[in-house]
């Protein structure tokens, strides 16, 4: 298993994480054959947005005996009420679910402490106003929770929440097609079949800003949606009409700005594996570029996927991380240091660049990669 930095926060999380939905699968017995799993594959980190104290208590059980082998993320706002799940905003009620989670997950602390699922900027002020917010940082001051973070996929709310710089986790729903949507407060939008019937040229720039935006604060993306609710991984179902493979999938998101792990959903001890074997896979069947490119009605022309295909360099050039580097400082007003110290440790720069243009043959999206060279040579002085 591999590792990542989850931002600033200083935690080293598994790439490949687990998502809950399984957890109450054959009346929740599923939850200790999971964690079971994940301890023996590696997985450290799993997310936690289900209310129901059954499947609470029994995610509890399974941590018992080895709490500080699993990161955890868990939400506030999402609550058990009159025996069903709802999405709260009244304090009153996020702090007795917050108890309530705490006590059925016999834990001290959370690593995590993620607000439920913010779609609008509305909900977001909501969020602030209501005290949510100053409740989340008085937790963390307390040591109830050691990192404050989000959950949302729409983009713009995500961004004005990352802006604020009190959230240091975004849990956000990353995959090829959702990529191409613009922002919209009704989830239901992302995979709606409408929203892919007409032309669509490159990824939606409220989207690519947001990740960017977050690279550069060192906010660590947990991804949910990786496979679309599974639909990417079916041509029929897929609104790309290509299937992808649930490799092609984790590697896609994975090459994003500032992603640190995939939270795979699993009802099964196999569907998890299976994600698991991601870790195994040969490179040429994580390579997503061909298929992207491949999508009908679909156009990434110009776009860099980070997907390498351009390489290798002749002069060793790291062509996707310069061309990452360069996108962040230029979304940024001033070089920010951190990108410029993540520049600064390349083993090459693109002021080695020799305009060979090998680079720009292999590449499956026609990118002007020796004008980027250029122009990263330019902005970093090397």
């Amino acid at each position: 298993m591999n590792y990542r930095q989850l931002g600033k926060t200083g935690l080293r999380v598994s790439e490949i994480g687990m998502g809950c939905e399984g957890f109450s699968e054959d009346d929740c017995r599923m939850t200790k054959k999971l964690f079971d799993a994940a301890e023996k594959s590696g997985v450290n980190y799993f997310d936690l947005y289900a209310s129901d104290p059954e499947v609470r208590a029994v995610v509890g059980k399974a941590l018992k005996g080895r709490r500080e082998k699993f990161i955890i993320q868990a939400h506030l706002c999402s609550v058990w009420k009159n025996g069903q799940y709802l999405r709260s905003r009244n304090l009153e009620e996020v702090k007795r679910g917050f108890e309530e989670l705490m006590q059925l997950l016999d834990a001290d602390y959370l690593d995590v402490g993620m607000i439920h699922y913010c779609d609008s900027l509305r909900d977001w002020e909501s969020i602030v106003n209501n005290g949510i917010l100053k409740f989340a940082e008085q937790l963390k001051k307390e040591g109830r929770i050691h990192h404050v973070g989000l959950s949302s996929h729409n983009p713009v709310v995500a961004q004005k929440a990352v802006e604020t710089g009190k959230i240091e986790v975004l849990m956000f729903s990353v995959n090829p097609c959702y990529d191409l949507q613009p922002a919209s407060e009704n989830v239901e939008d992302l995979w709606a079949e409408e929203a892919y019937t007409t032309q669509l040229t490159n990824m939606d720039p409220d989207r690519q800003k947001l990740y960017e935006t977050c690279q550069r604060m060192e906010v660590g993306i947990t991804v949910m949606k990786c496979f679309g609710g599974g639909d990417l991984l079916s041509a029929e179902l897929s609104p790309a009409g290509v299937a992808l493979s649930s490799a092609q999938c984790i590697s896609y998101a994975l090459s994003r700005p500032a992603v640190s792990v995939v939270l795979a959903g699993a009802h099964s001890v196999e569907q998890l594996e299976a994600s698991v074997a991601y870790e195994d896979t040969p490179e040429e069947a994580r390579d997503y570029a061909l298929a992207l490119s491949s999508f009908p009605r679909i156009n990434w022309s110009g776009h860099c996927m980070y997907c390498s295909h351009c390489e290798p360099c002749p002069k060793q050039i790291d062509i996707a991380s310069v061309t990452k580097f360069l996108n962040l400082a230029t979304a940024a007003k001033e070089l920010p240091e951190t990108v410029r110290e993540h520049y600064r440790v390349l083993e090459h720069h693109a002021g080695e660049c020799v305009q060979c243009g090998t680079c720009e043959s292999r590449c499956p999206f026609q990118v002007s990669i020796r004008e980027n060279m250029k122009r990263a040579a330019a902005v970093f002085g090397h």
